[in-house]
């Protein structure tokens, strides 16, 4: 290694990575051998990452390397190592969701966020797991197995990124790419300490041709986000996947919000949802950083719909065909896909024809809300969750209900269609992590990310980390 740093080249920022390789202080096939290393090092303990190819991974590192040797101008992560969550296309690889029956389902073409970090000059290091259908904050499924959190293996991982919140955590790239359609960023970002985007509809696009089009429910609210160690990262990250492609229809170039006048605004207790005290502390913190950084920052008694943004958002996951849903969860045989899909289905009620349309027209009212809502500030900030992250598979003893019933600051969002970023702050009793969610308007990715990197500079848990369960 060329670099005289006493930091090891995996537990490198992205940013770092980047310029050292562009400055030659290091090699991309350094790097990328370095993460492989960190692979074999911690991986065994965590199974986050479930298929990677070292031969591929160090080829993609030799065309870095062969591009600086030319002299050519390097894209913004040449070199950086980026994992992919096992869920969207990646040629030469399965596309398995976490189920037996896709495990052979070998895609013939990138999806458009590998396809934005390849043309970003990133090294793809691995694919990472996820539940079985993406469906539970738990990472866990009957072909690959259970995924550990680092910081703390009584705790999920979160889900359904949490491969890649555990990968990013413990050193294992320095960029995790996953996707939220309830949480599936956020709360593996909240749960491992730390960050992730999701960003708002249409600004990544995002597109399998492994399998049919998504049911309109789907197309409305999944949507596909970075995780990182660093908000910087994070940001990294969104350049790199934001790029114009036209095999999402939903894509769009953003519209950017007004200057930002660092009005930001917290609410603790909306519609009367409860928090454990720390998540209270957590979030009062948060405010206080905004504050000690130049924000204007103001306590709400109220804001627009979550509870009912909630109830939405799981009617339009499982109305378009919840007999078809479930039939797939108990033919796969995982416990965890049967219970959340029989879960959301009995939760949400019986929905025909005339409700899911109700519940369409009623979400368009609900954006209109919030968007003249976020009008008025320039981020809102909000919980990660009711409670700190739950313990390992403690949806399948509490119930259903009782885990959506502290999860409206999670699913509630995805509904609405807005940009949310998830800072991780600290960590409190036994290494248990906190943090905030701050929420921007239509097009405010950006502020969040502003806003992120202001909490972020007054502490933040250390990372990466070794597990200390090895």
């Amino acid at each position: 290694m060329k670099d005289n740093t006493s930091t090891a080249l995996w537990q490198m920022s992205a940013a770092q990575t980047a310029s050292a390789i562009r400055l030659g202080r290091v090699s991309a096939r350094e790097v990328a051998q370095a993460h492989l290393d960190r692979i074999g090092a911690v991986n065994p303990a965590l199974n986050a990452v479930v298929d990677h190819r070292p031969d591929d991974v160090l080829a993609q590192a030799d065309r870095i390397d062969q591009l600086r040797g030319r002299g050519a101008d390097l894209p913004p992560l040449a070199g950086v190592p980026v994992t992919i969550k096992i869920n969207i296309d990646q040629k030469g690889y399965a596309t398995s969701n976490g189920l037996r029956s896709k495990k052979d389902l070998i895609a013939t073409e990138n999806n458009p966020v590998v396809d934005g970090f390849l043309k970003a000059g990133a090294v793809l290091l691995g694919r990472t797991n996820t539940p079985a259908f993406s469906a539970r904050y738990f990472t866990d499924n009957q072909l690959f197995g259970a995924t550990r959190n680092p910081r703390n293996p009584a705790l999920t991982p979160g889900g359904s990124s949490g491969g890649a919140a555990a990968a990013v955590t413990a050193g294992i790239g320095a960029i995790a790419h996953g996707n939220d359609i309830g949480g599936s960023v956020r709360y593996p970002a909240y749960a491992c300490g730390v960050h992730g985007l999701r960003p708002g509809l249409g600004r990544v696009a995002t597109y399998n041709a492994s399998g049919p089009d998504r049911s309109i429910g789907f197309q409305l609210m999944s949507v596909q986000g970075p995780l990182a160690r660093t908000v910087h990262d994070v940001r990294l990250g969104f350049g790199a996947m934001a790029g114009r492609d036209l095999r999402d229809p939903w894509w769009f170039g953003g519209e950017a919000p007004q200057p930002n006048p660092k009005r930001a605004a917290f609410c603790a207790h909306p519609e009367g949802i409860g928090t454990d005290p720390e998540v209270e502390t957590a979030l009062r913190d948060a405010a206080d950083r905004l504050r000690d950084a130049g924000w204007d920052v103001t306590e709400l008694d109220a804001i627009p719909p979550l509870k009912e943004a909630s109830r939405i958002m799981h009617m339009l996951w499982v109305a378009d065909a919840p007999e078809r849903i479930l039939q797939a969860a108990i033919d796969e045989g995982d416990p965890g896909g049967i219970f959340a899909m029989q879960g959301a289905i009995d939760w949400v009620g019986p929905v025909g024809l005339s409700e899911f349309a109700d519940a369409l027209t009623r979400r368009a009212a609900l954006v209109r809300e919030w968007l003249a809502f976020l009008e008025q500030w320039s981020v809102l900030l909000l919980p990660p969750s009711s409670r700190l992250p739950f313990p390992v598979d403690e949806d399948l003893k509490g119930g259903f209900k009782s885990l959506t019933e502290n999860q409206y600051f999670m699913a509630g969002l995805p509904a609405i269609g807005m940009p949310a970023l998830m800072v991780s702050t600290g960590v409190v009793g036994d290494n248990i992590p906190v943090g905030v969610q701050i929420l921007s308007t239509r097009g405010g990715e950006e502020t969040c990310l502003q806003a992120g990197e202001a909490i972020e500079a007054r502490g933040v848990p250390a990372a990466p980390i070794t597990p200390d369960f090895m």
